[in-house]
């Protein structure tokens, strides 16, 4: 114990001849040293008529001043002016606010006014349509009343002329003489009239009548599926195929929406987004926020697959990791065989609302944040496939979200041996004018 304290000592008196030979002065003589832990002393300068004060800038003096000292006039009225300018500050953000809350009330209601002045633009053009037809209707019956007037008034006059002849027939009777001239009485008799054939002809269009119903819901049915089409076209995005995900037998074209299938491959050398060995592309832009809708135009095409997939989907191979529906990374319909169903997760149903007549546009509609997807026959929007939380039991995995961005993917079908191939598939350039 000794030895360290003298070790101490020893440590200090060499600090202190180091100092001195620094040119920093050392302590007095008078001064006392502090041992602490037997290790190490702080020289201290010590004197009874002085108070030894910590450092004047140290944070936590400040911090006492602050609390202690009073703030000066200065202070406050500087203060003042600061609090005042915050509150007008304030309340000039909030007028502001309120007024932005005005206007966009006011830009509502010039839209409202504005929307219904479409739709009475509608209503007004299906009034003179309707007028139109009911006109052409009366206008018909009037034709056919002539018709029928004229052949009601030559039977009236047949009957006078009956009228008449049995008139005098029932005079001549009355006459003793009558008798003798039965001959010459019935050379005067009326021969019978017969209904012409012609009179079954009068009657109203209704042939015509019963094609303008059909055409009528025709047009009604497709202005139903325009109008609940318009939602969707407001949320259309442009689809661009990328090159670089193309089977080397996928030709594109120069706008990068439509997509040939050739029996020939490129000569270009393989890119590692490529996929190798099944005839499919992705579009060039993700899916990662809102809500798209596109539309694939699918009439050229004898079999195909159009859906969503994530970027992660295999490119390479033939097994089920690299086709669209075949596993959890990619959804779609697809037509083969002319059996129209929709895959997921390698499980599939058949497409609810297919009608007789061949698909002509698929439309795609995503909800990515909703991790909602539905499949349209574009042509009279009928649901094809609804994907989403309340999924069909025959998918096991029902996703409440979507995990990564979704591409727009398609892909070409091998058609069975005695099918040519399939030719042409193009992405619908959506114009909402």
């Amino acid at each position: 114990m000794a030895e360290r304290e003298s070790l101490s000592v020893g440590n200090g008196q060499s600090a202190v001849a180091q100092s001195v030979q620094s040119g920093v002065a050392a302590p007095s003589a008078g001064a006392h040293s502090v041992l602490q832990d037997g290790l190490s002393f702080t020289p201290l300068d010590f004197n009874c008529d002085r108070v030894v004060q910590p450092f004047p800038r140290s944070p936590k003096l400040q911090r006492k001043k602050a609390k202690d000292g009073k703030p000066s006039q200065e202070q406050l009225s500087r203060r003042l002016e600061d609090l005042q300018a915050e509150r007008a500050k304030t309340e000039a953000h909030i007028q502001s606010l309120k007024k932005r809350s005005t206007d966009l009330s006011r830009s509502t209601e010039m839209m409202k006014q504005q929307v219904r002045e479409r739709f009475d633009n509608m209503v007004a053009i299906l009034k003179q349509d309707e007028q139109a037809v009911l006109d052409s209707l009366e206008l018909d019956l009037r034709r056919t009343r002539t018709r029928l007037d004229q052949v009601l008034k030559n039977w009236k006059q047949h009957q006078d002329q009956v009228t008449k002849s049995i008139s005098s027939t029932q005079s001549a009777l009355s006459k003793s003489s009558a008798a003798e001239e039965d001959g010459k009485g019935q050379s005067e008799n009326l021969s019978p009239k017969k209904p012409d054939a012609s009179e079954k002809q009068i009657r109203l269009n209704e042939e015509r009548f019963e094609k303008l119903l059909k055409t009528l819901s025709s047009i009604s049915r497709n202005l139903r599926a325009q109008l609940q089409r318009k939602t969707l076209l407001l949320d259309s995005s442009p689809v661009v195929i990328d090159s670089q995900t193309c089977h080397s037998q996928i030709t594109v074209t120069c706008e990068g929406r439509g997509m040939s299938f050739s029996g020939s491959g490129r000569s270009a050398p393989e890119h590692p987004l490529q996929f190798d060995r099944v005839c499919c592309a992705l579009g060039s832009s993700p899916l990662a926020a809102g809500q798209s809708y596109w539309e694939v135009d699918v009439r050229c095409c004898s079999t195909w697959a159009v859906g969503v997939a994530y970027t992660s989907l295999q490119r390479k191979g033939r097994d089920k990791g690299a086709k669209l529906g075949r596993n959890r990374n990619s959804w779609c319909v697809e037509l083969r065989d002319s059996n129209l169903s929709a895959w997921h997760n390698d499980r599939h149903v058949s497409c609810q609302g297919v009608g007789q007549t061949a698909l002509g546009k698929v439309g795609v509609w995503v909800r990515y944040d909703k991790g909602q997807l539905i499949f349209y026959d574009a042509d009279n929007m009928v649901v094809l496939q609804r994907f989403s939380a309340a999924m069909t039991p025959v998918f096991d995995r029902a996703h409440h979200q979507f995990t990564e961005p979704l591409y727009p993917a398609i892909r070409f079908l091998r058609p069975p041996q005695n099918q040519v191939w399939p030719n042409h598939l193009e992405i619908c350039h959506l114009n909402t004018l």
